[in-house]
C-alpha cells in the first residue's frame, strides 16, 4: 500500500478482532512510527502493552475509580476487550532546550504515523482516550513516573471485514491555505490612509 492510499484509506477503526500484532512485530512498525518529527530526537513516549487479562486489570482500575460497583466493573471490562491489543501511550517529556509542547507534538505525530503503519498491514486501531488519559488509578498501575502522563491508549486488531465504514472522499482544503503574497495585499490594503478608503 502506498503512502497516499494508506492516508487516505485509514479510518478509526469501532470493531476489531485478533489477530492483533505481536510485541515483536509492534516494536518493528514502532521502529518506523519513531522517525516522526522529533525535535532533539528524544522519544518523549514509552507504550505499555495489554493483553488478555491484563485489559480485565486496568478495567477493574478504571471501575473502582468510577464507583466500583459491579455493573461498572463489567461494562469497564467490556470496554478494554474490545480489540486483543491495548497500548496504553504514556507520554514522558524530558528536562532540557525542548519545551514541553513540542514534545507532546512529536508523540502525537509518531501515534499517528503508528497508526498509518498498522493500517498498511491490514490491522486496525482507534486512539481512545476519556477515563484511561484522566485516571491517577491507572497512572499508578501502569507504574508512572513522576512527571509522566497517559494520553490514552490505542485499540489494535483486525478490522471487521462485515463492518460498513463511511469513507468521506477527499475534501476541498483550499481554504485552509493561503499564501504569503495574499497575506500582504490584505496587510496593504488595511493600511489604506484615512479619508482614502470607500465611502
Amino acid at each position: 500500500m502506498d503512502v497516499m492510499t494508506a492516508v487516505m484509506t485509514r479510518r478509526s477503526e469501532q470493531t476489531l478482532h485478533g489477530p492483533a500484532p505481536s510485541d515483536g512485530e509492534f516494536a518493528y512498525l514502532l521502529r518506523g512510527a519513531s522517525t516522526a518529527p522529533d525535535h532533539g530526537r528524544l522519544r518523549p513516549w514509552r507504550w505499555v502493552l495489554l493483553r488478555e487479562e491484563d485489559r480485565d486489570a486496568l478495567g477493574r482500575c478504571l471501575a473502582d475509580e468510577a464507583g466500583g460497583d459491579e455493573v461498572t466493573v463489567e461494562r469497564m471490562r467490556a470496554k478494554l476487550r474490545r480489540a486483543p491489543l491495548v497500548a496504553a501511550l504514556v507520554f514522558s517529556p524530558r528536562e532540557g532546550r525542548i519545551p514541553e509542547w513540542e514534545q507532546l507534538a512529536a508523540a502525537t505525530c509518531m501515534t499517528h504515523a503508528l497508526m498509518l503503519l498498522l493500517h498498511s498491514r491490514g490491522y486496525g486501531s482507534i486512539w481512545r482516550t476519556g477515563a484511561l488519559a484522566r485516571s491517577a488509578t491507572a497512572a499508578g498501575l501502569l507504574c508512572l513516573e513522576p512527571g509522566e502522563r497517559l494520553l490514552g491508549s490505542l485499540d489494535i486488531g483486525t478490522p471487521d471485514p462485515t463492518a460498513t465504514r463511511h469513507r468521506r472522499p477527499m475534501e476541498d482544503v483550499s481554504g485552509l491555505i493561503t499564501s504569503f503574497a495574499d497575506l500582504r495585499s490584505r496587510s496593504a490594503a488595511d493600511r489604506v490612509p484615512a479619508g482614502h478608503g470607500a465611502a
